[in-house]
């Protein structure tokens, strides 16, 4: 008889790691513009409205490319196509060190979201292959840690490559993407070689290690009662596709809401570069310990409704009050919660869907949609926040306006089911 615990030790040591690094990088090169613009924006002259715009642009590509990218994974394994994915958006997230105004800004930010889309629902796709569902609340809470890990670390460290100013005679924002962009392409390079498609592949498992994943795999698979949606019309037409993605709409408006104008908001108390860069990762540190927390604590107990909710509630009265209150400390407390609150909810949410989707091509178009509609807030809330502020002056009323987005997702997130989902699953590659 197989140690289960020791099997998924090694698959956790193989697996993992890799991929939270891949993906810290990937919401590095996506956000590393809320610091860029400490400087940037003075110097090619971008209004609020215009920086919001460009922060949210990305999306646009993103969410076009998205499902098709996602079907490609499917179609092509994983190792081939997220290393293709790498080594574009770190040539385009280069790139960005060469725009001279507002269009070419534009036009780099779209292509960096096309050169991306795929990357994170191929990821959760790709870790249903090799973790039954007991696991994958942990597991996707661990991996989804990159996304405020990648602000906690990156922000000072992108506030450092500002001081570069003058260096060879690049201002200090063009070598923060010229830097930041380097380690996709050889992460991307590595990928090709170190991932494995699927368990029947993997030579550093074990006959025996191998045989028991794919056979626990596979009870997941029939153990599941979301029916046959294994088509991509059957997937897409499903009505419980449609609510995950308007929840995950509003945790996506959340995210991003405060991505991109977090370092403007601390900037403008007066505080220095660095000042700006170290305070900006306090909220997004708090978001990382409730990933880890949330996530254990959902497989632990089988509940995934309640991990849902309750953090997203918590994230509606960060964002409620850091629209209310003024001053430094306040609202960065209020900030603090907001983030908190946000990405402890995303650990218990992606384990929903091999509740609602079972099969191949039908699933992995179903990660990718509802990635690419919630993805349309990563548009919208940038926007949304640069437009309120050159008109009123302040961030106060976006804030509160993504506050009411995050309510009306939690209140639909407690439409989920709350039950023990250790039998239901996505199926390996195999099933394409």
């Amino acid at each position: 008889m197989q140690d289960e615990s020791a099997i998924i030790r090694r698959v956790t040591r193989r697996v993992l790691p890799f991929l939270i690094v891949c993906y810290f990088v990937a919401y590095l090169d996506r956000s590393n513009l809320g610091i860029a613009a400490l400087t940037m924006m003075p110097s090619l002259g971008l209004s609020s409205t215009e920086y919001g715009f460009a922060a949210g642009i990305f999306f646009l590509g993103y969410v076009i490319c998205e499902v098709p990218s996602n079907l490609l994974l499917s179609r092509y394994g994983a190792r081939r196509w997220i290393a293709r994915i790498m080594i574009t958006w770190g040539l385009i997230a280069a790139c960005m060190a060469l725009v001279t105004g507002p269009k070419g800004l534009y036009a780099v930010r779209i292509l960096l979201g096309i050169a991306e889309a795929g990357f994170f629902p191929g990821v959760i796709f790709y870790l249903t292959f090799w973790f039954p569902a007991r696991y994958r609340a942990r597991v996707f809470g661990y991996f989804m840690t990159a996304i405020p890990l990648s602000i906690v670390l990156g922000a000072p460290l992108s506030a450092s490559l500002l001081y570069l100013e003058g260096r060879a005679g690049l201002q200090g924002w063009q070598w923060l993407f010229l830097i930041e962009g380097i380690p996709a392409v050889a992460l991307g390079i590595v990928c090709f070689f170190y991932l494995t498609d699927t368990p029947d592949d993997a030579k550093w498992l074990s006959p025996e290690e191998r045989a028991w994943l794919v056979d626990h795999l596979r009870r997941d698979v029939e153990g599941s009662d979301s029916g046959d949606h294994s088509s991509l019309r059957d997937a897409l037409l499903h009505p419980k596709l449609w609510l995950m993605s308007f929840v995950n709409l509003g945790l996506i408006a959340g995210a991003y809401g405060i991505v991109f104008f977090l370092p403007q908001i601390i900037s403008g108390f007066g505080f220095s570069k660095m000042e700006t860069g170290v305070i900006t990762a306090l909220p997004f540190l708090a978001g990382a310990i409730g990933m880890v927390v949330c996530g254990r604590d959902s497989d632990r107990s089988g509940e995934r409704r309640l991990h849902l909710a309750i953090p997203m509630f918590i994230a509606v009265a960060g964002y409620l009050s850091a629209g209310l209150v003024e001053g430094a400390v306040p609202k960065t407390i209020a900030l603090i919660a907001a983030a908190f609150g946000t990405f402890s909810a995303y650990a218990p949410f992606w384990p929903f869907l091999p509740m609602f989707l079972k099969k191949g091509v039908g699933a992995a178009a179903g990660v990718a949609a509802i990635n690419t509609i919630g993805s349309l807030a990563g548009f919208g809330a940038p926007y949304l926040m640069g437009y309120v502020k050159q008109h009123t002056g302040s961030y106060n009323g976006g804030l509160l306006v993504i506050a009411c987005l995050m309510l009306l997702a939690a209140l639909v997130a407690l439409t989920f089911p709350s039950k023990d989902v250790r039998t239901v699953g996505v199926p390996s590659m195999n099933a394409r």
